[in-house]
Order: structure tokens, then C-alpha cells, then sequence
């Protein structure tokens, strides 16, 4: 069972930042993939930035060069840096950790892990 946290979000102007983190209740260094999702009202649950555990990235085309994912393996935790913040940005964000089948014996069938979500909002 892993537990996963986000904090970070908050209320943020157009053009500003914020840094989400997620803390995982156990250890990642192993964990195929963790990544960020977020959900605007109104929208599917959309995948923002992916980070695996070879440190490979992935991101949305709509943050790609603004959004930075990272994962401290020490501290089990993954960060979203999120730089020049649009108000299409505003939604619920939600970490998500990744197991593979059949990849980590303490996950043997694989599983999808999230955390409860942190709200971000930018104003115009």
C-alpha cells in the first residue's frame, strides 16, 4: 500500500510559480513511474508530467518547456516545478505512482497509486 501526499498548491497569479511535491509512504527507487495528473471542471483526468525510474520524462505538449518534473529517490519524493503559470493551468492536481507487473516484489500484480489531489489556481 502506498500513500502518497501532494502539497504545494495554492493560489498563484499568471506568470508566477509554484513547486508541488508528493511524498510517497514508501520507497520509490524502484517505482517504474511516478508522475503528476491534473483535472480541470468540466474535463478528463489528463496526464501533465511523467518521470520514471531510468529519470526518463515526459509532458504535456501544453507545459512542455515550462513544467519540470523531478523525483529525489533519498526523500521519496517527486516534485512538479511549475514556471510561467497560465490560468489554463488551474485544476486539480494528482500524483500518481506507477508499479509495474510482475517488476517489484513488494507490488507483485502491479498497481496505480494516487494521491487525494492538491488544488491549483491561477488567476488572470
Amino acid at each position: 500500500q502506498v500513500q502518497l501526499v501532494e502539497s504545494g498548491g495554492g493560489l498563484v497569479q499568471a506568470g508566477g510559480s509554484l513547486r508541488l511535491s508528493c511524498a510517497a509512504s514508501v520507497n520509490i527507487f524502484s517505482i517504474n513511474a511516478l508522475g503528476w495528473y491534473r483535472q480541470a471542471p468540466g474535463t478528463q483526468r489528463e496526464l501533465v508530467a511523467r518521470i520514471t525510474s531510468g529519470y526518463s520524462t515526459n509532458y504535456a505538449d501544453s507545459v512542455k518547456g515550462r513544467f519540470t518534473i523531478s523525483r529525489d529517490n533519498a526523500k521519496n519524493t517527486v516534485d512538479l516545478q511549475m514556471d510561467s503559470l497560465k490560468p489554463e493551468d488551474t485544476a486539480v492536481y494528482y500524483c500518481n505512482a506507477n508499479i509495474f507487473k510482475g517488476v517489484d516484489p513488494r507490488f507483485p500484480n502491479g498497481m496505480d497509486y494516487w494521491g487525494k489531489g492538491t488544488l491549483v489556481t491561477v488567476s488572470s
